[in-house]
């Protein structure tokens, strides 16, 4: 298969583990609030998803957050929450830099403004290999599987869809990558992420 000279990654479930009680237990013992009210506030409102989609920016996460918990939310409470529920997936981060030598990298994820801007504090062993190139739902007001978003993205990056090779742990975001012009697979363990970088000639033999 043709080798991609773009490699683009999602990040929750391929690039890094997340896991959302970690995130709920340290802004809980950093905010004073229970985690059932962080939940409420963050997730079953629908903040996130309206800062994923870049309705609400940084600044108006933390006083949202703060006015729904009755305390002050700082940034660096939501940074230190983001930060622990991440874990950089070796395995996946090795192939990364292996294919790397033979293609550009980039990440594309459904969220808020602040991973992007803050993404090597909330996610330090990805930052050398994706500094700079870490691309959020919320810049385009699109999230994933939505086709017009991998366009848009790709559009930043100067790369034509079929230059590019997609991978993410849903499949619907698959389906949308190939849908928008993509090569694009599910992620599902290191073995076949292996198997399909050997395939598009992107590891060194």
């Amino acid at each position: 298969m043709r080798r991609p000279a773009l490699l683009l990654f999602d990040l929750d479930g391929v690039l890094a583990h997340y896991e959302h009680a970690p995130r709920l237990r340290t802004l809980a013992e950093r905010t004073g609030a229970s985690e059932a009210a962080v939940a409420h506030a963050l997730f079953e409102s629908g903040l996130e998803r309206e800062a994923d989609l870049g309705r609400i920016d940084t600044d108006g996460v933390l006083v949202t957050l703060g006015e729904r918990l009755g305390v002050p939310v700082s940034l660096d409470d939501c940074l230190a929450a983001r930060a622990a529920a991440m874990q950089a997936n070796d395995a996946v981060l090795a192939l990364a830099g292996a294919a790397a030598r033979r293609a550009r990298l980039a990440i594309l994820t459904n969220n808020g403004l602040m991973l992007r801007d803050h993404f090597e504090t909330i996610c330090p062993p990805l930052a050398p290999l994706f500094a700079g190139r870490v691309f959020c739902s919320a810049q385009f007001g699109l999230a994933k599987p939505e086709p017009e978003l991998f366009r848009r993205c790709l559009a930043q990056l100067g790369v034509a869809p079929e230059e590019a090779l997609f991978f993410d742990d849903k499949p619907d975001n698959a389906k949308g990558a190939r849908r928008a012009g993509l090569r694009a697979h599910t992620y599902r363990d290191e073995a076949g992420l292996r198997a399909h970088l050997a395939a598009y000639d992107l590891l060194e033999p």
